[in-house]
């Protein structure tokens, strides 16, 4: 196992201390993480067996320029022609990627980029994800937002102008149940024409009870498609199970979520593998169930609380939007998410090209919205954060950015009647 991803905190008793190093060094210790556990839903889908064998079967640096030139000359993308723009064959020509990238995001959704913000309300969790800021052995400050206090980081947010939200928990449910996040989606609706979620996989039936409290769409980063490496990642709690995690985004659909949203976190496994995957499960589950708006997020690894070592392997800006540029190709109706993980000149210049949405005043802390949006002076009831940003623009100033590109910023484009 890879040791960048790992840091002893010297907080942790001797018997947590003790159990983190069994789980990280006796894969005899860790439970089975291909089987379901107790109360999980299992649906009879063959998405997961295809995507798998895809990936499997995926050689990059099988393909030539030729393969990538003829994929270039193609009207529509297939299945083959994705794989060799993701190759390393591909990467000299990236920039005739971009511009063919461009006309079909242009074609598709014009000239407009649209405009979010996270809000964290919990970082509790019972997963050890070994590159995670939230995960359970690592000791930051934790905390759970009340009503009251949800409800005041919504009105802060919302007064700067933004009309979608992304909320997000830590992935515990004892923490943070279903019905706490119901809730949450209840107040949300108040403010918001938008909501979103990035909360733990749950059942069809609890999904769709999120989405009758005012839920538009769930978010779930599957981390990486190969399942070894997975295994070696997350070595303890629910988010262990791959196949369970997998198939969420189907759950969510069958519960009657508006739309989807899908990601490897590039830089745990092969990213070219990865980014195979994960636009062959948008393309699976778009043929089947067409009604759904899908999207897709590229997030890189970044820095985490005690452990400032941690970024993507080989996974640099080039190859980014070579990714970007190859998902745009292959799924051009898809919604495309870039975070403030990357680099405000990687952002101005990709919504240019590929991306169609991006985060503005963002904060993965808990309960911080209104020291950052108002100046106040950051209080003791703050929890500390997921991972560290790399573009903390305000929502004025991303949207002012936008403007100054060209693009048209939009705050939503969904109307209840």
């Amino acid at each position: 196992m890879e040791n960048q991803f790992f840091v002893d905190s010297a907080h942790l008793s001797p018997e947590a201390l003790a159990r983190k190093h069994q789980l990280e060094n006796d894969p005899a210790s860790r439970k089975d993480h291909m089987a379901y556990l107790p109360g999980m839903e299992r649906i009879q889908s063959d998405v997961m067996e295809k995507v798998l064998a895809q990936r499997q079967a995926y050689d990059p640096g099988a393909y030539t320029a030729q393969d990538v030139q003829a994929a270039l000359e193609h009207e529509t993308c297939s299945v083959e022609d994705f794989k060799a723009l993701l190759s390393p064959a591909a990467e000299p020509f990236l920039e005739q990627m971009a511009q063919k990238a461009q006309r079909e995001t242009r074609k598709h959704f014009g000239n407009t980029v649209y405009l979010f913000t996270p809000l964290y309300i919990a970082n509790y969790c019972e997963n050890y994800c070994v590159y995670c800021g939230f995960n359970c052995y690592n000791h930051i400050r934790r905390m759970k937002l009340n009503a009251q206090q949800i409800e005041r980081e919504m009105q802060v947010i919302a007064d700067s102008g933004i009309e979608e939200i992304l909320m997000l928990t830590g992935e515990s449910r004892s923490a943070s149940g279903v019905e706490y996040i119901g809730q949450a989606c209840k107040l949300a609706r108040k403010y918001f024409r938008m909501v979103g979620l990035e909360i733990y996989p749950v059942n069809s039936d609890e999904y769709r009870y999120l989405r009758d409290c005012g839920a538009d769409y769930v978010t779930v980063f599957q981390e990486t498609y190969d399942t070894d490496r997975y295994e070696q990642l997350h070595l303890l709690g629910h988010k262990r199970v791959w196949p369970y995690r997998f198939e969420a985004q189907e759950r969510a659909l069958m519960g009657g979520m508006r739309g989807v949203g899908f990601s490897a976190l590039l830089g745990l496994a092969d990213f070219r593998k990865d980014a195979l995957a994960t636009g062959l499960h948008v393309y699976y589950l778009q043929r089947k169930y067409p009604h759904g708006e899908m999207s897709l997020s590229c997030p890189r690894l970044r820095p985490i609380v005690n452990n400032g070592k941690i970024n993507p392997q080989d996974v640099h800006e080039r190859q980014l939007c070579q990714i970007l540029c190859a998902y745009r190709l292959f799924l051009p109706f898809a919604g495309i998410t870039v975070s403030s993980r990357e680099s405000a000149a990687f952002r101005n210049g990709i919504v240019k090209i590929a991306a169609t949405k991006v985060s503005a005043g963002v904060s993965t802390g808990i309960g911080d919205h209104e020291s950052k949006y108002t100046g106040k002076e950051r209080g003791a009831e703050e929890g500390d954060e997921q991972f560290e940003i790399s573009d903390d623009r305000s929502f004025t100033q991303m949207y002012q950015d936008i403007s100054a590109e060209g693009l048209q910023p939009v705050l939503n484009d969904y109307l209840y009647v």
